[in-house]
């Protein structure tokens, strides 16, 4: 790969390495070669359904785990035919496919019909309610590109976009029940996002400020490491109302413990100025979900 091709958050190994270049373009467009994206937007479904009592629905967690990864890949390729023209001005993403010819607008706009159409098959496995809250996600998916140039807290609307999953698996599950439990775990997760994208954003800070794009990393300035504090600790309250109101005993609320020390890591050895730190705090993210999934799972299958 040349290295006009590499970007610093992607994986320059593997399966997406070893492709025809062709073929490796629509790989890295759908971010094949940077799994950390569909880690992050699967993990609050598989969550939903472990905490609403679904530890033996593995086929649903497989079915979420095969959207996450089409649907991200979609979103990822929608997002990169809206931003190519800002994409071309950062150092990081301007050699993006898209924004650097490699891959025609034509081209990607069939790759993500033919990612759309998993995710379709993905969604006719759930009952029509869960279908139906899944639709709803569309229209804020197909906004969030355009939050960077319209808020300084895109990061927000990530959130909410990417802690959908939870919302479908936990009426794949349970249906409209218990919709207070829901709401805190869904609250959690947008706070998770927030917290974590605002590091991402970390990577761009200089980039962004030439070309005008926001995000909540300019917006907190050197405060950086506090306000993602404050929004993991805000993560870490949701999850923890919600554990004690679908079961009650510091028992169950001790489950949330090693997701909340895996997070206060992050903030305690996040190094703002450094890019490498920022980035590897910001992956650790997987294994941050992996220990809230685990937890769930404790909570909602005891």
């Amino acid at each position: 790969m040349s290295t006009a091709q590499v970007v610093p958050d992607s994986q320059h190994k593997g399966l997406v390495a070893a492709l025809p270049q062709p073929f490796r373009d629509l790989a890295q467009l759908a971010r094949f070669d940077r799994p950390i994206g569909w880690w992050l937007l699967f993990w609050p479904g598989a969550w939903a359904v472990l905490l609403a009592g679904g530890a033996g629905h593995w086929a649903l967690i497989g079915w979420l785990l095969l959207g996450s990864v089409a649907m991200r890949g979609a979103g990822c390729v929608y997002n990169d035919l809206v931003d190519a023209d800002l994409d071309r001005k950062v150092a990081r993403t301007a050699s993006r496919p898209v924004a650097s010819g490699r891959v025609s607008k034509p081209l990607a706009w069939a790759w993500l019909i033919a990612l759309s159409l998993v995710g379709l098959v993905v969604l006719l496995q759930l009952r029509w309610q869960a279908q139906v809250v899944a639709l709803a996600s569309l229209a804020p998916v197909a906004a969030y590109p355009f939050m960077k140039r319209i808020t300084w807290w895109p990061q927000a609307w990530l959130g909410l976009v990417f802690s959908w999953a939870a919302l479908v698996g936990w009426v794949e599950v349970r249906g409209f029940e218990r919709l207070d439990v829901l709401v805190l775990l869904y609250a959690g997760s947008m706070a998770w996002v927030i917290g974590y994208d605002t590091i991402y954003a970390l990577q761009d800070i200089e980039d962004d400020l030439l070309v005008g794009i926001r995000s909540s990393a300019r917006a907190l300035g050197g405060r950086v490491k506090q306000g993602v504090t404050g929004f993991y600790a805000a993560a870490i309250t949701c999850w923890a109302a919600a554990f004690w109101f679908l079961r009650p005993d510091w028992v169950a609320s001790a489950a949330l413990l090693p997701a909340a020390g895996h997070l206060l890591w992050q903030v305690a050895t996040l190094e703002t100025a450094i890019e490498a730190n920022a980035l590897a705090r910001f992956r650790a993210n997987r294994f941050a979900g992996l220990l809230m999934a685990l937890a769930c799972w404790v909570v909602g299958n005891a």
